[in-house]
């Protein structure tokens, strides 16, 4: 067993299984609230816990699938591509969407920061929330803020966006599959996107488009708030 969890082998065999697995029984018991990505993260946990085993050791695998979000990050310029038609059809309605989304996010976090009182790392920390994951670590990164906190704040948007996405556009009947495509790519990234797939192709499409603009609008939001002083 030991041998076992010294190795790189490890952490990359329990995350890829404990994610499959959780995805699987979801399918299986058509549970959509069994979000593989904090599901897993539960399952790991329990796991190290149960059988003492240390976090470093489990990092040495996880280390190596962490190495991957800077490839990641390169390649979400590949639905800005593709994509390149719908993009350039919606061009002020995609543009303005994502534009409203991302100051939306900003603000509500320096709004409720300010509101409660929040410590200035946690407010940093949770500044990218909306942002896809290797961009938001960046970010994140770049602002002195912990690095932890911001993976917890994306991952917690993007399941709630997924959850409330169906409901909230039947409550203010939004129908037309860019506008609901944009939204969820805006608001809750890559968890929002494969919802948005679940939609429609049309859906999808405009949803992974929206997360590379996203992430490049916040990117310069941020930076013009620093040199501007506002933040």
């Amino acid at each position: 067993m030991k041998f076992l969890t010294d190795t790189h082998l490890f952490g990359i065999l329990l995350s890829v299984a404990s994610f499959y697995g959780i995805s699987y029984l979801r399918d299986k018991l058509k549970a959509s609230w069994l979000n593989p990505l904090m599901s897993s993260i539960a399952v790991i946990i329990g796991l190290l816990l149960l059988f003492d085993i240390p976090f470093e050791h489990f990092m040495e695998g996880g280390s190596v699938i962490h190495s991957f979000l800077g490839p990641v990050t390169v390649v979400l310029a590949l639905p800005l591509y593709r994509n390149r038609k719908l993009l350039k059809a919606h061009k002020y309605s995609i543009m303005g969407g994502i534009t409203a989304g991302v100051f939306a996010a900003v603000a509500s976090v320096i709004l409720f920061g300010r509101l409660f009182n929040l410590n200035e790392l946690l407010e940093r920390s949770i500044m990218p929330h909306s942002v896809t994951t290797p961009i938001g670590i960046g970010i994140s990164d770049s602002l002195g803020a912990n690095e932890g906190i911001t993976v917890l704040s994306i991952m917690i948007t993007g399941i709630f966006g997924v959850i409330i996405a169906p409901a909230l556009y039947r409550l203010l009947r939004i129908v037309h599959p860019v506008a609901k495509g944009i939204g969820l790519g805006t608001a809750a990234h890559a968890l929002g996107t494969t919802k948005a797939m679940e939609m429609g192709e049309t859906e999808g499409a405009m949803s992974s488009l929206a997360i590379g603009v996203t992430a490049l609008t916040t990117v310069l939001v941020i930076i013009i708030l620093q040199v501007f002083g506002w933040y």
